[in-house]
């Protein structure tokens, strides 16, 4: 029997959230999409999964067996894959390096020229990543080393090394009051509405939420955004302020919002991560980003 392995990770996300309405939010899909998948999934295999009712969603014993295995089975289908897509990107000689929005954008050219220098007719393919993925692709297979900001979920499974530091600074609207002045406290944010993350980038989140540096004070989210041209947008219209990196004054300058920066908030650290297994030309990349002249913090 063969089975869309789309809808075994949809039965996981199920049985993990206990309810369509939060499965389908974390999947980013309609309800009545998810309930038809999961169904679907039911018909193929001749059982029933879960019991339904007004609470939740519960799973069956067929369900139990099920979700037993299944998180094992897709791992080393995902294993498989990333190592196949490995394989043929290195095999034609272009190296896929996944980014997300400014993270070492100055120093990219940099880096890619000196790659580029040790290893002559190769390619370096840039794929710039949204902050619903924040190991820029990295986890999926889809690229073979990643710039981007640390911590990030995940990242235990894969090996990462810092790069360099700088400050978050905050973006806000252009007539929001603290934007006259020259430095804003933290704490003058903190029961600010803000531009967020989606949800299920976790840790990712809450690191640019300063979650953990309120002091007690819950988050107010105004907005969610995964792009950067849509983050701007919610800002300069008002939904939300946001904690951003210093660099984001540069990279991301519009008219409607002001950048400032923030005092009292940790810094945001930028580096690169790979597999464990990456080959000879990912350990070049990624030694030509260590030798880089990195600055010891990066004052925006």
């Amino acid at each position: 029997m063969d089975v869309d392995t789309r809808l075994l990770r949809y039965f996981v996300a199920v049985a993990e959230e206990g309810t369509l309405t939060r499965a389908a939010e974390r999947l980013f899909v309609s309800q009545p999409a998810l309930t038809k998948q999961v169904k679907q999934l039911e018909a193929q295999l001749g059982v029933r999964l879960f019991t339904r009712s007004r609470t939740g969603m519960a799973l069956t014993e067929a369900g139990r067996a099920l979700v037993e295995r299944v998180p094992a089975l897709l791992a080393d289908w995902d294993r498989a894959a990333r190592e196949a897509k490995g394989a043929a990107s290195l095999a034609g000689r272009v190296l896929r390096v996944g980014f997300l929005a400014s993270a070492a954008n100055e120093a990219t050219p940099g880096i890619i020229a000196e790659f580029t220098r040790r290893r002559p007719g190769w390619r370096v393919d840039m794929r710039q990543a949204s902050w619903s993925n924040p190991s820029a692709g990295l986890a999926e297979g889809d690229v073979d080393v990643a710039l981007l900001r640390l911590p990030f979920p995940g990242q235990g499974a894969l090996r990462t090394a810092a790069l360099f530091t700088e400050p978050r600074w905050v973006a806000l609207p252009d007539a929001h009051p603290l934007a006259e002045r020259d430095v804003i406290r933290f704490r003058d944010l903190r029961d600010e509405p803000f531009v967020a993350a989606p949800q299920e980038t976790e840790w990712w989140r809450d690191f640019w939420l300063a979650a953990d540096e309120r002091e007690g004070r819950p988050v107010r989210i105004g907005a969610v955004t995964d792009q950067p041209d849509d983050w701007l947008s919610a800002i300069a219209n008002g939904y939300g302020v946001a904690l951003a990196p210093a660099s984001a004054a540069r990279f991301y300058a519009r008219p409607g919002v002001t950048y400032r920066p923030v005092t009292g908030v940790s810094p945001s650290r930028v580096g690169v991560a790979w597999a464990h297994d990456g080959g000879p030309a990912v350990q070049d990349f990624v030694r030509c980003c260590l030798d880089h002249p990195w600055p010891q913090e990066s004052d925006g």
